[in-house]
This record gives structure tokens, C-alpha cells and sequence, in this order.
């Protein structure tokens, strides 16, 4: 995501001008001889679009002729999809991305926290796939499979060499069904194998414990359809507890559901506004020929603050983005939170996802929005993709102690959280 729209343009110039000179050098020769260049006698016929075409019909016509005069059988739902990359790619927008089908899907159970499997997040090994996580009480926790564990193969075909997304998705089920997984397991010389039964499994995107002084640590992945839920429970749990105070950690969290964030804000504020969205100019009803940004507010609910009065921070650092943004600033912005960190990303725009009829969908920008105070916080950078400015500054700035690798929320080695820790009891 963090790339400049220069070097994309750079990019696609270059590939234009490297393909000039190979053309030229290709045809020169049947120039020289008075002769059009690449076997010309083969096309006679086809003749170029008329430029009063319109641009659908345009399209059209020479989605056609490649498909039909092309030396090679070309698959059109290949040819398809490499065209609307290529026209979402002109828009010049990284955060307006093109989906095929396969993608979408996977896009979508991603976003709506739903999807049956066996509930584990697998990284990348030269053997496979390594296990990451496990869930808590899903079928591959009660199978036996561990964090460190490596995946080899599935349903007894060697996964070596193959993609992280190609074994999730050969690992991915109706439900019901059961899948053989072979397992590496470092101390065990011999693989070992399990089958697990594939179930409708909910991704746990929020996770919460006490600190020591009855501190709450609340550490929030991503927003999707299950977040709020979770983020209720997690809090809840902890008022149980005897919380005094609480930590909510926005660190590395990409963002996702704007709704999401706006219910999880409901806890605190009582139909507040959380952003301002600036959408596209329209013609207004006195002028046809002037046009206005069309605004419109995203607020959070009525009759949902259960706010005990405890002190907050919310920590951040440059991999905040989005709606990790939104709430850490609506968090500030009416004065219910300290922000501490590093700077936030600054993605200060708003997508929505549009299906389309065979399965694929476009994640499209709609809107750019402001926080609260009026804020907008949106990332600018040079012509090399280097930040120049943006994103929300903390009240309190603290690096990560870079000499350690922390887990969050342990205070001997987490420096951030142990400052905010600090900070937090000394509110009580």
C-alpha cells in the first residue's frame, strides 16, 4: 500500500517506452523495404476504431479483435480481468483495488470475520505453511495443531514450494467436511498427521487481559463484522475484573469496517459525529452548472454509552491506518483518551465494495473524510513514495525499544505499552 502514484507513473512510462523502441526495432526493417512491419497481409480487414466511437463501444470492439486475431487461444475471463486491473490501476488511487473473483471471496469472508475452515492463520515456509495461530476451541485447536507447527502437505499432496493463499484454500471446506493435514513439529522426528473437520469459523480480532495494578490491556488486529462484539466482550470481562484503567492497542491494525469502529465508539459517546465525508461534487439544485462536494456524517448510536469514567490510551504506531485512525482520533478529539506512540499511517479516505455479476468486485474510494476537530490526516509523499506528511501525531510520542522483540502487552519488553501503563496508573 505505501507507494507513490510517481513511481507507478514512472513505471508504466518506462514500459511504454521500452515497448516503442522494441517495436521500432522489430519493423524497421520491413520499413526500409516500403513494407508494414510483423506480417501485415495477415490483417488486412480490420480497421482501426472510429475515434467518434464512444469509449464502452471502443472497448468493446477491440476486447474483440485481440480475442479473435491473437496466434494463441485466449481465455477471455483472463483477458477480462487484466482489463479492469489495468483501468483500475489508471485511476491512480491505491486504495482502490480491483478483485477477481477467487480474491473477492476471500476479501469478503475476511471483512465479514465468517468463513468455514479450521481456524488457524498460516505464514509462509519453504516446506509448506507455517502455523501462526491457533483459535481458541476451533477445530484445529481441538485436533491438536500448534502455533510453530508446519503444514507439509494436504490431503496427502506435498504443499512444498506452494503459496501461503493456494494452502489456505485447499485447506478451506464446506462444513462438515474433514481435511488430512501432515504436520511437522519441531522435537518430533517423525510427521504427524490429523484430520480435522472444517467448521464455520468467526476470526478472533480482538483480544483482551489484565496488567499488572488492574490495567486492561485491549489489543483490537482489525475491524470487521465481528469486532464490535468482541470488543464488548473483551471489556466487559475485564469491569469484571476490577479494571481501573485501560490500554487499547491499535498497533499494526490495517483498519477495515468504518461501522465497525463507529459501534465500537457507542460505548463512549452518544451520537457524536466520528468523520465528515466529503464525496463527490454534484450539480445543486439552484445551479445546474455548479457543483458541490456532497457531505455526509458517519455519527455513532444513540442509547449505547456504558463509559465508566476510567482513564484511557490508545496506542498507535505507523501501521495504524484507516479506521484504527478513526478511532484513536474521535478518542482524543472529544477528549476521552491520551493517543501514544509513533505517527499513524494517514489513510484519510473511505471505500465501499461493489460486487459485480460474475463473482469479482471492485474495493472503490468514495469519499476522503475529516475527524471531528476537522482534521484530515491523509498521507502525502515525493515522487519516490517518501512520507512527507500526515497521519495523526500522538499526545505522546514513544519508539519501540528496537533491541527487543516483544509480545504486546508484556511490560519487560513491550517499552510502549509499559509507558502507557505508566501513564495510565498514575490517572487512577
Amino acid at each position: 500500500m505505501k507507494f507513490g502514484v510517481a513511481n507507478v507513473l514512472r513505471g508504466a512510462l518506462y514500459v511504454v517506452a521500452l515497448g516503442a523502441c522494441f517495436g521500432f526495432g522489430y519493423g524497421w526493417k520491413d520499413m526500409q523495404s516500403g513494407s508494414r512491419p510483423g506480417g501485415i497481409n495477415l490483417l488486412q480487414g480490420i480497421r482501426a476504431t472510429s475515434p467518434s466511437m464512444s469509449a464502452e463501444g471502443a472497448f468493446q470492439e477491440n476486447f474483440d479483435r485481440i480475442l479473435t486475431n491473437h496466434r494463441s487461444k485466449v481465455d477471455p475471463k483472463k483477458l477480462k480481468y487484466a482489463a479492469m486491473e489495468g483501468m483500475v490501476a489508471a485511476l491512480g488511487d491505491p486504495h482502490t483495488n480491483y478483485f477477481e473473483p477467487r480474491t473477492a471471496e476471500a476479501f469478503n469472508s475476511e471483512i465479514e470475520g465468517n468463513f468455514f475452515g479450521i481456524g488457524a492463520k498460516l505464514g509462509e515456509d519453504p516446506l509448506g505453511a507455517k502455523v501462526a495461530t491457533v483459535f481458541q476451541d476451533a477445530p484445529a485447536f481441538k485436533a491438536g495443531l500448534k502455533e510453530g507447527d508446519v503444514i507439509t502437505a494436504v490431503d496427502d499432496v506435498v504443499m512444498s514450494g506452494k503459496t501461503t493463499d493456494y494452502i489456505v484454500s485447499k485447506i478451506k471446506g464446506k462444513e462438515g467436511t474433514t481435511v488430512k493435514l501432515t504436520v511437522m513439529r519441531i522435537g518430533q522426528e517423525k510427521p504427524i498427521t490429523m484430520v480435522v473437520r472444517r467448521a464455520q469459523i468467526t476470526t478472533p480480532t480482538v483480544e483482551g487481559k489484565m496488567l499488572p495494578d488492574n490495567v486492561g490491556f485491549v489489543q483490537v488486529y482489525s475491524f470487521s463484522v465481528p469486532t464490535p462484539m468482541q470488543f464488548e466482550q473483551a471489556i466487559t470481562k475485564l469491569e469484571s475484573q476490577g479494571m481501573k484503567g485501560l490500554i487499547i492497542d491499535m498497533r499494526g491494525n490495517p483498519g477495515g469496517r468504518l461501522e465497525a469502529a463507529s459501534k465500537m465508539l457507542s460505548r463512549w459517546f452518544d451520537s457524536k459525529v466520528v468523520i465528515k465525508m466529503e464525496m463527490r461534487a454534484e450539480p445543486t439544485f439552484t445551479s445546474p452548472t455548479e457543483k458541490k462536494p456532497v457531505i455526509e456524517y458517519e455519527k455513532t448510536r444513540r442509547g449505547e454509552v456504558q463509559d465508566t469514567k476510567y482513564p484511557i490510551v490508545v496506542l498507535v504506531n505507523e501501521d495504524s491506518a484507516s479506521a484504527a485512525e478513526i478511532f484513536a482520533g474521535v478518542m482524543r478529539d472529544y477528549k476521552r483518551a491520551t493517543i501514544m506512540g509513533e505517527k499513524t499511517y494517514g489513510k484519510a479516505s473511505v471505500q465501499t465494495v461493489i460486487d459485480l455479476t460474475d463473482g469479482a468486485g471492485v474495493k472503490l474510494t468514495i469519499a476522503k473524510y475529516y475527524l471531528p476537530n476537522g482534521e484530515y490526516i491523509n498521507r502525502k509523499v515525493d515522487e519516490d513514495g517518501a512520507y512527507i506528511s500526515g497521519g495523526l501525531m500522538p499526545d505522546i510520542e514513544v519508539k519501540p525499544d528496537e533491541t527487543k522483540q516483544y509480545r504486546p502487552g508484556e511490560l519487560d519488553s513491550d517499552l510502549q505499552a509499559k509507558k502507557a501503563h505508566e501513564l495510565v496508573k498514575s490517572r487512577f
